[in-house]
């Protein structure tokens, strides 16, 4: 297969392969086309299974990881979601249709914005994107239903779980960057219960105040 032949289908497959069964995710993939959140650089390789470079030493989640976190979000349709890193908006596009709505905080201000462009230029209104310190989360927005964050620390950082509410539920690499497990939570009155371990993975660490210093 030639690389012009790929298309979103091919990232449906690689998916399903990774085990990922949500039918509603699934179809999120397929409609959200990738090539439209990648540097014109990379677009070639836009619906190959693999993780491509944003800049400042960031990399995009691989797809079929991405999806695989979404999942164990555990998302209905009618969830108030907040994101951290944006990247270049891939997976908040994949969250904007499964969710009611998105708050989405990137560090990287270009980023960001390409974010933003991007995710207009595909119709998607549901997604207040900030640019700013993610580990402490966005505080005048929650509570959120469920949490995602897409860069490692060996801990959830206090704010993030604070602005969880009682039955939400959180998705984080939990390691010191380069080699963690992505692991979901699930707020209850006692704090955050670790539900599972969803797959090993690389990231990039989380910067800020509540993550490693910038």
């Amino acid at each position: 297969m030639t690389e012009a032949a790929h298309t979103p289908e091919d990232l449906v497959r690689a998916v399903r392969a990774a085990g990922v069964r949500d039918e509603r995710l699934l179809q999120a993939v397929r409609a959200t086309p990738r090539a439209a959140f990648v540097p014109a650089a990379h677009q070639a390789h836009a619906y190959h299974d693999v993780p491509l470079p944003i800049g400042h030493g960031q990399v995009t989640t691989q797809p079929s990881l991405s999806a695989m976190m979404i999942e164990g979000l555990d998302l209905g349709g009618d969830e108030h979601v907040l994101e951290i890193g944006t990247g270049l908006g891939f997976q908040t596009a994949l969250l904007a249709r499964l969710a009611a709505d998105v708050v989405t905080i990137e560090m990287w201000p270009e980023t960001g914005r390409a974010a933003r462009r991007s995710l207009a230029r595909q119709g998607i209104r549901n997604v207040e994107l900030h640019i700013g310190d993610g580990s402490g989360g966005a505080p005048d927005r929650a509570p959120y239903d469920a949490v995602i964050v897409s860069a490692a620390f060996p801990e959830v950082p206090a704010p993030l779980a604070g602005q969880l509410r009682l039955g939400g539920r959180l998705v984080q690499p939990i390691g010191p960057g380069g080699r963690e497990q992505v692991v979901s939570f699930l707020r209850t009155a006692a704090g955050l219960e670790r539900r599972r371990i969803l797959a090993p993975a690389h990231f990039v660490r989380l910067q800020g105040r509540y993550g490693f210093p910038s």
